[in-house]
């Protein structure tokens, strides 16, 4: 729909009028999180003024030179931090990608994608490239394995074709990616090769299988030692937008329309780019063939016409058809489909906020897309003063805009003004992602605050759990292991509990929330 944050970097012009304070305080606390605090200081500058080079960074973060560059090297390997030549061909300015230090926050929901469809094989692989940054097959593939080896605990061990098949399927679906190549000179620069992206690795299975079996952790002499591998978080967004699709179809007609929905983005990416805002037209032809090869969809097969007439006439604008002969064309408006997701989401914070009276405003102020006070009292059926009141609300909270419109009645007479209500979906969605950056580093602070008040009885629990672990591998009683139990006193245990509760509680608000910004951006 639109992104939301789009600046150009300068050498001497502080970037925070492009940049939101929420999004770089949101920014600073997930670099401390993740790697501690000298990225979260090199990411703050670098957020704060843009590029900038190795001296002016080690100048402005007060940070000795060697240290800048070891965290420099951290925030690179994770592709947090790009480079490029800067004013002198011969010295690197860095950049800090924003956007990818927001999506560490998505490291468990890609987990969980990659394992849902496909299985735990896949989510190790992937796992260790998240975990690494970015790796050669060769080293990822012996990592997982010896990693899934210790997990079986001596039975049977991973085999390493095995392994390498589905790091395959991963490639050929995209999920992971090769990193771009790298062109030697005084700064170092990359080259993507869109044909080469996603070829075949050289992996020597022999070799690896050999490692694994005297259980040799050392990955050198590789023939693929200089290929690196990374996710492909476009492809994981790609699963988390269709699923937005999918599910909303689901809740809106039946299980039905959502799988013709699935089986239309399958053949859309057929002949059209993923992220295309209109897909190209799909013939009736086409999608029968495909519901006639899958006996499962027998009943969606026999009322297919009726299903696509429903997507078509739906208020949600997924589908549009083209042409009457064979059946017609239909496409995907993936431009429209999200847009109206964006205002069903705005349309529900509103009612959270302001209640179902100030909703009803905001939807009739969306369908006249212009209107004045006293048609909106009118309209509205809300109580007048109650109406007012609620349009201040809404107005306050940049929820409703007010522009002035001036009619001239004569060439010779006054102006007559005009003070229409309208909605900037784009400026609400803004607003509404300031308000989500401003939730998500709550909740973040919220979390680091728990974890820090509790760290003694945390530690203590970890303590007890690895004695407990260790004796009943040791063959100990039952007894022993109460005896162990019991060094948490009832009143601790309830303290834990309590902050598990608000833990998840904080895990399931950062994920909803997360979910609210995907679909705004």
């Amino acid at each position: 729909m639109f992104r939301f944050l789009n600046c150009l970097p300068s050498h001497v012009h502080r970037v925070e009028e492009n940049m939101s304070l929420q999004y770089g305080k949101l920014i600073s606390s997930i670099l401390l999180e993740h790697y501690g605090e000298a990225a979260e200081r090199v990411g703050r500058d670098l957020f704060r003024w843009g590029p900038k080079s190795l001296r002016e960074i080690s100048s402005t973060t007060g940070m000795h030179i060697e240290r800048v560059k070891e965290t420099l090297c951290l925030l690179i390997q994770f592709n947090l931090v790009t480079f490029s030549p800067g004013k002198s061909p011969n010295k690197a300015d860095y950049t800090l990608i924003a956007e990818r230090v927001l999506l560490l926050l998505r490291y468990p929901r890609y987990l969980y994608q990659v394992k849902t469809l496909y299985g735990n094989e896949e989510e190790a692989l992937v796992e260790e490239l998240l975990q690494h940054g970015q790796k050669t097959a060769s080293e990822a593939l012996l990592s997982v394995a010896k990693k899934l080896n210790e997990a079986m605990e001596g039975n049977k061990c991973i085999c390493v074709v095995t392994l390498k098949d589905k790091f395959l399927s991963l490639v050929r679906n995209r999920f992971i990616q090769r990193c771009p190549s790298v062109c030697e000179g005084p700064v170092p620069t990359f080259t993507l090769n869109e044909s080469a992206l996603y070829l075949e690795p050289d992996v020597n299975i022999k070799e690896l299988t050999i490692k694994i079996q005297k259980k040799d952790t050392n990955q050198d002499n590789f023939p693929d030692e200089k290929v690196y591998w990374r996710v492909n978080f476009d492809r994981f967004h790609q699963e988390m937008r269709d699923q937005i699709m999918i599910s909303s179809i689901a809740r809106r007609i039946d299980s039905n329309a959502s799988e013709l929905l699935d089986q239309l983005l399958k053949l859309m990416y057929k002949k059209t780019d993923a992220w295309a805002p209109i897909s190209n037209p799909i013939s009736l032809m086409e999608i029968r063939e495909v519901l006639r090869k899958n006996p499962s969809q027998h009943v969606l097969f026999q009322y297919l016409d009726q299903y696509l007439k429903v997507l078509e006439e739906d208020l949600s604008g997924f589908l549009d058809k083209s042409g009457d002969s064979a059946g017609g064309q239909f496409s995907i408006n993936m431009k429209k489909a999200f847009s109206q997701l964006a205002w069903v989401t705005v349309e529900n914070i509103v009612v959270e906020r302001f209640g179902s009276k100030a909703a009803r405003i905001f939807r009739l102020v969306k369908l006249k897309k212009y209107a004045e006070q006293d048609q909106i009292l009118q309209l509205c059926m809300v109580p007048s003063k109650e109406c007012k009141l609620l349009i201040y609300q809404l107005s306050q909270e940049n929820f409703l805009q007010l522009r002035e419109l001036r009619k001239t009645l004569s060439n010779t007479g006054p102006n007559k003004t005009f003070y229409m209500y309208h909605i900037d979906l784009e400026q609400v969605a803004r607003m509404v992602l300031e308000m989500c950056y401003k939730a998500m580093y709550n909740a973040l602070v919220k979390r680091e605050s728990q974890k820090t008040e509790n760290k003694r009885l945390i530690e203590k629990q970890q303590r007890i759990e690895s004695i407990a672990l260790n004796l009943k591998e040791q063959g100990a009683s039952e007894e022993q292991l109460a005896e162990i139990e019991e060094m948490l006193t009832p009143p601790e245990r309830t303290v834990l509990e309590k902050v598990r509760v608000t833990m998840d509680k904080l895990t399931e608000a950062e994920l909803q929330i997360d979910e609210t910004v995907f679909l705004l951006q």
